[in-house]
């Protein structure tokens, strides 16, 4: 029953989106860490994700019912039942909430209620099942947890807050239009109007190549920022150059599903070091 559990919470969205938020702060903190605050702050909106993506779980199931991918997951198959998923999604929420409201401020607090309520209705219940645009809709709750980050330690929107939800916000789209590519049929067969779907493939690789364009800008632009090292600005122009590279040659490849999985794995690296650069921007030169 435990792994049920467990399970619901999408476990690799939830690390994922943690991640995020881990970064933001090691950025904002710039060598400075309250350890306490970083604590709150990394468990409470952990817990806040987790409550998201349980609800979720709850949300769809009817659409997970239909795709081979999440026809497995607990809900569908019995081993977790309707009323505890409901109970588990909103006690995670509400200690989630409690505990950034009681250790961490209200910027932090806002963005973590902007996050779940854009996740769960405005997207899940909403955006995803209606319109092409879900998954724009998607990406700014997907692009909360590394606002939550940064104002926890820097409270309030300054350039580098700004950029920072730009280019998690950007990066979305490229990553999940390409998943959108290769599971086409899945989607088509749900009736989960995704790009691929409703625009053609072509029209969403010339969409993916767009926003590996903005999310490779939006890098750069935190190079300005005050708290970004030269590391950081070396690191964005390699990998950003390859990235761009890659998504061009979607642009004429044949080989649709292939290339899609060559995009979404390496969209998905340039998360982690993008991650793990800004994490350590403190102590590279």
């Amino acid at each position: 029953m435990f792994s049920g559990y467990y399970k619901l919470i999408k476990p690799r969205v939830m690390y994922g989106n943690l991640i995020t938020t881990i970064a933001g702060f090691l950025f904002a903190a710039d060598g400075h860490i309250d350890l306490g605050l970083f604590l709150a702050t990394a468990i409470g909106t952990g817990l806040v994700i987790s409550s998201a993506c349980v609800i979720n779980n709850y949300l769809d199931q009817d659409i997970d019912a239909k795709m081979e991918r999440t026809k497995s997951r607990p809900l569908i198959t019995g081993e977790v039942s309707q009323t505890g998923a409901v109970v588990y999604g909103a006690t995670l929420g509400i200690l989630g909430l409690a505990m950034l409201i009681a250790w961490t401020n209200r910027w932090v607090v806002g963005v973590g209620i902007f996050g779940f309520v854009t996740y769960v209705w405005l997207y899940g219940a909403l955006g995803k099942r209606k319109s092409v645009h879900g998954t724009l809709v998607g990406s700014l709750s997907g692009a909360a947890p590394i606002l939550a980050g940064y104002v926890a330690v820097q409270p309030g929107l300054d350039a580098a807050a700004v950029i920072l939800f730009l280019i998690i916000f950007f990066w979305q789209m490229p990553e999940f239009y390409s998943i959108s590519i290769y599971r086409k049929v899945e989607y088509a067969k749900a009736g989960i109007p995704v790009s691929s779907v409703v625009r053609g493939v072509d029209a969403t690789k010339r969409q993916i190549f767009v926003y590996t364009v903005l999310t490779v800008a939006s890098m750069m632009g935190l190079a300005a920022t005050p708290l970004a090292s030269l590391s950081y600005l070396v690191v964005v122009l390699v990998f950003g150059a390859y990235w761009l590279q890659l998504t061009a040659e979607g642009l004429v490849t044949e080989n649709n599903d292939v290339w899609a999985h060559r995009n979404f794995h390496f969209a998905l690296w340039v998360l982690v070091i993008f991650c793990l650069i800004i994490s350590l921007n403190p102590f590279v030169p």
